[in-house]
């Protein structure tokens, strides 16, 4: 990818009408350009850090044995209706009919439309547990889309579903998505923490949302510094192992972190040290829900279990906001210069900087490296525009790509480069290859 040939609207201020980071970090850095209120064209850089935090959910979810398919956005009214959800679920579903006078509607969720798919395959309960999930596109009639991707009305949201014959085949459902998201949310540099939540529409008695630490966060949130220090790092899970997993769960869930609407401060300060004690502001990036029977029974879901009885399955669903986590990173991750993309999940792994475009020993050298690094299977930005050093430098340090190769031809004649880190601000001289080893090894443990 060289910048000279790549679509890369970026703006020099910022927006009026983007009151957050992530929103005008995102519109500056030509990520995304606004179609109509809370919706979104994805532009080439949006695209490529959503399309590598989906690679990542998809990743981690078959990881836990979860089945990938793909439904429709639209769907029909009478679902709905099965479940009774149709007329409670309020002024965000967006209703539609079409030419023969059906009624449709734009997906808000997908619970009523993946019970209609289970039940006209699925009867007996040696065919359980069974947990299909897909990533689609949804629509929430927000009364006042805001803050960009993170309020936005069109969103993209992976929602798993999980099916079993009974309460406990459902916790160890519920717990292996606890886990799957930890690893998920950790892939992308997130230190993301489970609480206790409400269900809202879905329903459901059990329900822990997540939520990543930012200043700019919806919520007031309570939590013990501990949980923060939690991490599954290289730690292989059997996600089949009810035991396993619900020890991990119990581990992240145990010290205290709650939201402003949960918070008991007499639980807190008896329970957490006063040194580790924390008020912070988080953003909700994902949730996990167990809700029985809630429309397996309306819907007649049922299988045939070993005594030959026809029963209601129990189900979960299971949401990670795919889009929302973009805005979600760069709340966490960003300085007054612009974004820090964490290496799981940045459009491009490094960008070469040639500080003297036309000077031919400079060209050929980011020629060299551009190659060597694409050798390795890395994917490099080639700023080669005719542009001077400063704007250069602007414009990576805006679009948040972790490491930086600068070539000069002073630099070049003793064959040297500099790489720099976006997070630390630290350089250090070195040669072409051993800069290209570098950049391999921290890409090869990501």
């Amino acid at each position: 990818m060289r910048m000279s040939r790549y679509f890369l609207p970026v703006l020099r201020e910022n927006p009026a009408d983007a009151q957050i980071v992530s929103h005008r970090y995102m519109l500056r850095a030509g990520m995304i350009r606004q179609q109509a209120a809370g919706i979104y064209s994805w532009l080439p850089l949006g695209f490529k850090v959503l399309s590598r935090i989906e690679q990542i959910v998809h990743e981690e979810q078959q990881r836990a044995g979860h089945i990938p398919l793909l439904m429709p956005t639209l769907q029909p009214a009478d679902l709905w209706r099965e479940s009774g959800r149709y007329d409670a679920y309020g002024e965000e579903m967006l209703r539609i009919t079409d030419r023969h006078k059906r009624e449709m509607l734009y997906g808000p969720t997908n619970e009523e439309m993946i019970t209609d798919i289970f039940r006209s395959a699925v009867g007996s309960y040696k065919d359980l547990p069974l947990t299909l999930y897909h990533i689609q596109w949804k629509f929430r009639d927000e009364i006042r889309p805001r803050f960009g991707v993170m309020r936005g009305r069109e969103f993209l949201m992976k929602d798993g579903y999980n099916f079993d014959l009974d309460y406990e085949g459902a916790i160890a459902s519920y717990n292996r998505h606890v886990v799957s998201y930890l690893r998920t949310y950790e892939r992308m540099g997130l230190t993301a923490i489970p609480m206790r939540a409400d269900s809202g529409p879905i329903g459901g008695d059990d329900t822990h949302e997540f939520l990543v630490l930012a200043e700019t966060g919806e919520s007031e949130v309570f939590y013990d510094e501990a949980i923060t220090k939690l991490k599954l790092g290289d730690r292989k899970v059997d996600y089949y192992d009810p035991a396993e997993t619900a020890a991990i769960v119990k581990e992240w869930t145990t010290p205290y972190a709650r939201t402003d609407e949960t918070h008991d401060p007499a639980v807190f300060d008896a329970e957490v040290p006063e040194e580790r004690r924390r008020v912070s502001r988080g953003i909700e990036v994902g949730q996990v829900f167990y809700f029985g029977t809630k429309y397996s029974e309306p819907m007649k879901a049922l299988v045939v279990n070993d005594k030959g009885e026809r029963v209601p399955v129990h189900m979960g669903s299971h949401g990670i906001g795919v889009s929302r986590l973009v805005g979600a990173i760069i709340e966490a991750s960003h300085d007054e210069k612009g974004i820090i993309w964490p290496e799981g999940v940045t459009p491009f792994h490094v960008v070469i900087v040639n500080v003297k475009q036309g000077d031919t020993s400079t060209d050929s050298a980011c020629e060299a490296l551009y190659s060597a690094l694409k050798a390795k299977g890395l994917d490099p930005l080639y700023d080669d525009r005719e542009d001077r050093a400063g704007a250069k430098f602007a414009t990576a340090d805006l679009i948040g790509i972790p490491w930086r190769i600068t070539v000069g031809p002073r630099g070049v004649a003793s064959n040297l480069v500099e790489l720099t880190s976006r997070r630390t601000g630290e350089s250090v001289e070195m040669k072409p290859e051993a800069a290209v080893s570098r950049i391999a090894e921290i890409y090869a443990g990501v």
